[in-house]
């Protein structure tokens, strides 16, 4: 499958493929209008006509909206949506990651780079390459170079690279800090724009009733765009740090939660309702390496410089090489599997179980770690998958969805219409909002009428009205 500028790619319901839908109208100025592409035939496309994308909300917002209501849900949140934010509210891109000079080695590790990016299948290497080379250099120089007085010490630059791997990561942290002021200094009205559609992406998964299991929330990102969007929207979000000062990473905090006592109903207390579990597999630019735990700083959003924040009481040196960030490998052999071992393990545990689907947004599936995870989730024959990006331009998606051999148990949104956020949470998410009135209400007009068209949402069956039914006790 060879994807345009401009094509769509649609894969919901009893699809048995996906749909590529090409753009007939390229300028920015007229509506934009699609037709399949050439040979292919549907049966919700009616005629040859060019048909506007909000056409479409039919076919994917109660598909959407019934898978939402599985059992146990998952939201892996990639860069696309920082990048989505960042634009509608700066209306430019987010700064790059290319590599910049270490000052040491650069001619090895620039080929190391070039090599772990293709086996990684994308070119060229970017910074999060570059500092998990020079990371593993320099743990092998440090082994290399134990003997002070050895001639290896005297002659290999490992003070050099140690510098200027230090200067790396600080000036990566710094790209991600300037990515998140540029939101706070945007234009008010775009800003305000941007918030709300991040609070309406956020709460169309995360409004869930207190019968229903939390809502997961993975994310690969080091930036605090969703931690934000949390406490806009007044998202509680549950990880494994506890404190208030120095909240500190803990292993036996996985199952606290929070729940409330009905009143006049007896029975276990529910779930209070505004709340969701948080990961950032990859770490984060505020979490710090403190002699063995792992601490989460107090760091402003969009703050200047991350340097003041790293100095530590009865601490002699503190620096960048210290922030938990996953290309930043560890000093020693337990640290480096903590605590990114238990976080993946919550990522395989909360998706590999029936009646799961695993939303992803943004995600570009370039991480295979990742992936195997996923793949396992579909052995499960009741687990699905649904993949949202904005484009595929390394056929990762595509390649990963062929590769996996599960058509039945993916769903497929791909495209600058149907991925872009501002379409998503007007026309194809779920309410954001735990809406019971609109499903009973939809039950009382089939009662009397007898019609499946109500509204201004069209169900092709029973089951697809059923689906969006949740009744006090969180049963259909």
């Amino acid at each position: 499958m060879e994807l345009e500028q401009g094509d769509q790619v649609v894969k919901t319901r009893d699809d048995q493929g996906p749909a590529v839908l090409k753009r007939q109208t390229l300028s920015s100025d007229s509506p934009r209008k699609y037709l399949l592409a050439d040979g292919d035939r549907r049966s919700w496309v009616e005629g040859t006509e060019p048909f506007e994308g909000e056409t479409l909300r039919p076919r994917i917002e109660p598909w959407l909206t019934a898978l939402c209501q599985s059992e146990h849900l998952s939201l892996l949140i990639g860069s696309g949506l920082t990048h989505a934010v960042h634009r509608l509210a700066t209306t430019s891109t987010l700064p790059g990651m290319d590599t910049a000079p270490i000052g040491a080695f650069d001619e090895e590790l620039a080929i190391e780079v070039a090599r772990s990016a293709k086996a990684a299948g994308r070119e060229p290497g970017n910074i999060e390459d570059q500092i998990r080379s020079a990371t593993e250099l320099l743990r092998g120089l440090e082994i290399l170079c134990a003997d002070p007085n050895s001639e290896h010490s005297r002659m290999l630059p490992i003070d050099a690279l140690r510098h200027g791997l230090t200067a790396c990561l600080t000036n990566f942290v710094a790209s991600i800090l300037h990515g998140e002021r540029n939101i706070l200094e945007a234009n008010a009205q775009q800003r305000e724009m941007a918030f709300n559609y991040l609070i309406n992406f956020l709460m169309s998964f995360a409004s869930r009733s207190g019968t229903r299991e939390r809502l997961n929330i993975y994310t690969t990102n080091y930036d605090r765009f969703l931690e934000l969007g949390a406490d806009l929207a007044g998202l509680r979000l549950i990880d494994r740090f506890v404190g208030t000062l120095a909240p500190v990473f803990r292993t036996s905090r996985l199952d606290v939660d929070f729940h409330y006592n009905p009143p006049g109903i007896r029975g276990e207390p529910r779930y209070l309702e505004g709340v969701a579990r948080f990961t950032k597999l990859h770490g984060s630019i505020d979490w710090l390496d403190d002699d063995g735990a792992i601490r989460r700083l107090s760091l402003p959003f969009g703050t200047e410089d991350v340097t003041p924040f790293l100095a530590r009481p009865a601490r002699q040196s503190t620096d960048a090489r210290q922030l938990m960030i996953y290309p930043n490998a560890a000093k020693d052999r337990e640290t480096s599997f903590f605590p990114y071992a238990e976080l993946f393990r919550d990522f395989a545990t909360s998706i590999c179980r029936p009646n799961s689907t695993l939303v992803s947004y943004g995600y570009s599936f370039g991480d295979e770690h990742i992936n195997r995870v996923i793949a396992d989730m579909l052995t499960i024959p009741s687990s699905h998958l649904v993949i949202i990006a904005y484009s595929d331009p390394l056929r990762r998606i595509i390649n990963t969805y062929e590769e996996l051999g599960r058509p039945s148990q993916v769903t497929l949104l791909l495209g600058d219409h149907v991925a872009d956020l501002r379409t998503l949470v007007d026309l194809y998410l779920p309410k954001s909002a735990i809406d019971r009135t609109t499903s009973r209400m939809a039950e009382l007009l089939r009662s009397r009428l007898g019609t499946e068209q109500v509204g201004n949402t069209a169900y092709d069956s029973e089951a697809d009205l059923e689906a969006t039914h949740v009744d006090e006790g969180g049963e259909r």
